[in-house]
C-alpha cells in the first residue's frame, strides 16, 4: 500500500476523509454528508468516501477511523458514540470485509490529540493531551507518539468526571446524557456555555453568540465567558494533577475564544499540586483537520 495513510473521520453530520504522504503531505480530501440514523448507508457511505479518495490519490492505502465513540474490548462493537445508530454494531468488523484490509480504528478525541502530537501543537512533546469543547466535551491522551486507550477504550475521557470543586451554586449540576449530573461536559460544552448563560439571566444564545457578545463588551456574556474559563481551568487542572501533560492542545468550537489561552494558565495554577506549572496551553495548528489526520496516522510507525 506503499506510504500512503487514509483517514476517516465518522462525525455526526459529515464523514471527512483524507489522504496524507510520509511527509504529512494532504494528496486528497473529501467529505460527504453522514446518513443519520441509518447504520447500513453509513457504512456504504464510507467505503465510497475511501474508494473516491483512493481514485484522487492514485494509489491505495492503510485506513484508520476515528469515530464518535469507542470499540469495546469486551463485546467487538461500539460503545459510547452519540452517533446512536453505530452503537451495539460490529463497525470494525463489517468495514473490515468491505474494505478487504486491516483497519485501526481509535476515538475521535484520540485522534485530535494524535495530529497534534504528531505534527501539531504538541510537536516534540512527551505527553500530550487534546481536549475537544465543541458540541461535546472529550479528550485523548497521546505518551511518546501513541494513544492511551486503556483497558476499558476511555483513556482520556474526562468529559464524564464530575465538575471539580464546585461552588454552591454549581451543585448538583445540570443533568448530563450519560445518566449523571454535573459532568464537566454539561458545564464546558457549547450547549453547556449557552445554558449557562440563559441560566444567569440572559435569553437562549448560541455559543458563538455568546463568545460574539462577550467581545463586544457584553456584561452578561463576558461573565459567562468567565464562569467557563475558570470551570475548564479546574478541570485542566485535575488532568495535569494525575497525568501531568507537557501541553495541552485545545479543539472544538470553543477552542477559538481567544482569551482561554492566557486566562486559563492563570485560573489553573491554585489548583496545580505544585510550586510552578510548566504545561503549556496552546492552539490547535491543524484545526478542525486534526480528526482526520489523527485518524490517518494511526497506521504512522509510532503508533
Amino acid at each position: 500500500m506503499g506510504d500512503v495513510r487514509i483517514g476517516v473521520d465518522l462525525g455526526g453530520t459529515k464523514i471527512e476523509a483524507i489522504a496524507l504522504g510520509a511527509d504529512g503531505a494532504t494528496l486528497a480530501r473529501q467529505r460527504v454528508p453522514t446518513p443519520r440514523d441509518d447504520y447500513d448507508a453509513t457504512l456504504q457511505a464510507i467505503v465510497d468516501l475511501i474508494a473516491s479518495i483512493e481514485r484522487e490519490a492514485g494509489t491505495r492505502g492503510t485506513v484508520g477511523l476515528g469515530i464518535p465513540g469507542a470499540i469495546s474490548p469486551a463485546t467487538g462493537v461500539v460503545k459510547n458514540a452519540n452517533s446512536t445508530w453505530i452503537n451495539g454494531r460490529t463497525l470494525a468488523e463489517d468495514l473490515a470485509v468491505r474494505l478487504d484490509r486491516p483497519l485501526r480504528f481509535d476515538n475521535d478525541a484520540n485522534c485530535f490529540a494524535l495530529s497534534e502530537a504528531t505534527d501539531g501543537g504538541g510537536a516534540g512533546a512527551k505527553v500530550v493531551f487534546g481536549v475537544i469543547i465543541g458540541t461535546g466535551t472529550g479528550g485523548g491522551l497521546v505518551i511518546d507518539g501513541r494513544p492511551l486507550v486503556g483497558a476499558n477504550a476511555i483513556g482520556g475521557e474526562w468529559g464524564h468526571n464530575p465538575l471539580p470543586w464546585p461552588t454552591l451554586d454549581e451543585l448538583p449540576g445540570p443533568p448530563c446524557y450519560c445518566g449523571r449530573t454535573g459532568c464537566l461536559e454539561t458545564f464546558l460544552s457549547g450547549p453547556g456555555l449557552s445554558r449557562d448563560y440563559a441560566v444567569a439571566g440572559g435569553t437562549e444564545r448560541s455559543a458563538s453568540e455568546i463568545a460574539r457578545m462577550a467581545a463586544d463588551g457584553d456584561p452578561a456574556a463576558r461573565a459567562a465567558v468567565e464562569r467557563h474559563a475558570d470551570r475548564l481551568a479546574r478541570g485542566l487542572a485535575t488532568v495535569i494533577n494525575l497525568v501531568d501533560p507537557d501541553v495541552v492542545v485545545l479543539g472544538g468550537g470553543l477552542s477559538n475564544l481567544d482569551g482561554l489561552y492566557t486566562q486559563v494558565p492563570e485560573l489553573w495554577t491554585p489548583y496545580v499540586f505544585s510550586d510552578r506549572v510548566d504545561t503549556r496551553l496552546v492552539r490547535p495548528v491543524h484545526g478542525d483537520s486534526s480528526g482526520v489526520r489523527g485518524a490517518a496516522w494511526l497506521w504512522a510507525p509510532t503508533v
